[in-house]
Formats: structure tokens, C-alpha cells, sequence
């Protein structure tokens, strides 16, 4: 498997997962779908699939609601009930970066796990297959379809269902550190990791689960800054950003 390769090649992945937390979608700091931000990353998106690469999205909902949080003192909403309000808020994000990828000439399917003809298609694992052979955008909502499950599992079943190469995860920092960097200014980038090393240090990655499916069928992880205009082309370009989790031998190659 290519991990990193020249930048200003061909893409070295024939096939990307990228997770998007919902967050991503809203100014920082706010709550709700700010267009220009997600114009923002229809473009680096766009971009990055000009070089070839076939790309699916997992996209997050915690910019309108995050079901795991929306029960704290609230006894008239049942936990699993909240996790699927939590559902729907992807498919809001699903619609709105559909239609900015399209806006800028993108051919995208939107496929939900929880089925709504009205609006996307019903996620099926050789039907996303195809959309992604054929050089569409592929934007997955509703997590898994199932509640008290992350949308970061979510992204880590969907990478292994769809054969992809890598999933990379956007988030608002350069990676992976030793502790949160907008709360500790001496935090510490690492960038490479192996999957034990992130178990072990307890760091904030992606939930415990998701790391357990990866680590067990060696997909690697790349955490990188999504607000950096271009990076994620050139994550799927194989720049040197970012943090790079996986096993040993995919750790030094990309060393």
C-alpha cells in the first residue's frame, strides 16, 4: 500500500475516505451551516478529486446536534431517540455539500443510512461501489443507521466496506498531539503514530471503537488541518501533513 508519494503526481490512493465532523460545517465557534464554509470545502474537495482519486464523505452532525450530548438533563428524550435526531442533522449537512460540490461541477449521490427516497438514496455497500467507480463524489449520512454509534465508527466501517485506501480524517489542527494545542500552547505534533500508541496514550483521535477497526484490519489514519486552504488535496496528494496512524511498517513508510 502507497502511503505517501509525490506530491505533484497522480494521487497515491486509488480510493479515499474522508471523515467531516459537523463542526466543520458551522464558523467556528458557532452552531448552524455556514455555506461559506462549506463552499470552502466543496473546492479543496473538487480539487482533490481532479486527481483522480475516488472519494466517499462521512459527514459528522454536532453543528445542529450531537445526540450523545442531547439527553444531559433532559429526561423527555430517550437516549436512542436523540441518537437518531443526531442522524438526521448529517443528512441537513449531506444536502447542503451536495449541492455545493454540484455548484461547482461535481457529479455526488447522497446515500443515507436510514432510508428517505425522497431526498437520497438508501446506503448499499456495491451501489456506493459503483458511484465511486464512475467518478461520483460519494456523500454518506446517518452513521450507520443505528444508534450509540459514533459517526468516527461510522467512517471507519464505511472505509473497510467501500476498499478504500485510507481514511483521512479533517479536522481544525495540524493533527494529532500530546494534548489539546487550543488549550496547551506547548502540546506536542506527532506525526506518525501507531494504532497501540494511541490506545495507549488515550489520544483524542477518533472513538476507541474506530480505532479497534482500523488497527484489526490495518486501514491507516490520516488526522490532518482541514482549514488550511488545499490540504486536503494535498493529503490525498500524499503531502507530508498531518498526523499518520497505522501499523509499524506503515508508520516507516511514511517516515
Amino acid at each position: 500500500m502507497t502511503v505517501y508519494g509525490d506530491a505533484m503526481s497522480a494521487a497515491p490512493h486509488k480510493r479515499v475516505l474522508l471523515k467531516l465532523s459537523g463542526e466543520s460545517f458551522a464558523r467556528q465557534g458557532e452552531r448552524g451551516i455556514s455555506m461559506d464554509e462549506i463552499v470552502h470545502i466543496a473546492r479543496q474537495t473538487v480539487q482533490a478529486v481532479a486527481r483522480g482519486v475516488e472519494l466517499a464523505v462521512v459527514i459528522g452532525g454536532g453543528n445542529i446536534l450531537r445526540g450523545g450530548s442531547f439527553t444531559a438533563g433532559n429526561a423527555a428524550i430517550q437516549e436512542a431517540t436523540a441518537h437518531y435526531m443526531g442522524m438526521l442533522a448529517t443528512v441537513i449537512n449531506g444536502l447542503a455539500l451536495q449541492d455545493a460540490l454540484e455548484s461547482l461541477g461535481a457529479q455526488t449521490r447522497l446515500m443515507t443510512a436510514i432510508r428517505m427516497d425522497g431526498v437520497a438514496e438508501p446506503y448499499i455497500r456495491r451501489r456506493a461501489r459503483r458511484h465511486l467507480e464512475k467518478g461520483r463524489i460519494v456523500i454518506l449520512a446517518a452513521g450507520t443507521g443505528s444508534p450509540f454509534v459514533t459517526t468516527d465508527t461510522a467512517a471507519a466501517q464505511r472505509a473497510l466496506e467501500l476498499g478504500a485506501d485510507i481514511l483521512m480524517k479533517a479536522t481544525r489542527v495540524d493533527g494529532v498531539y500530546s494534548d489539546d494545542p487550543e488549550k496547551n500552547p506547548h502540546a506536542v505534533l506527532y506525526r506518525e503514530l501507531s494504532y497501540q500508541q494511541v490506545r495507549e496514550q488515550n489520544l483524542r483521535v477518533m472513538d476507541a471503537t474506530a480505532i479497534s477497526q482500523c488497527m484489526e484490519h490495518r486501514m491507516p489514519i490520516l488526522v490532518f488541518n482541514y482549514r488550511r486552504d488545499g490540504n486536503i488535496e494535498r493529503a490525498v496528494a500524499g503531502d507530508r501533513i498531518g498526523t499518520l496512524i497505522g501499523s509499524p511498517e506503515v508508520v516507516a513508510a511514511g517516515a
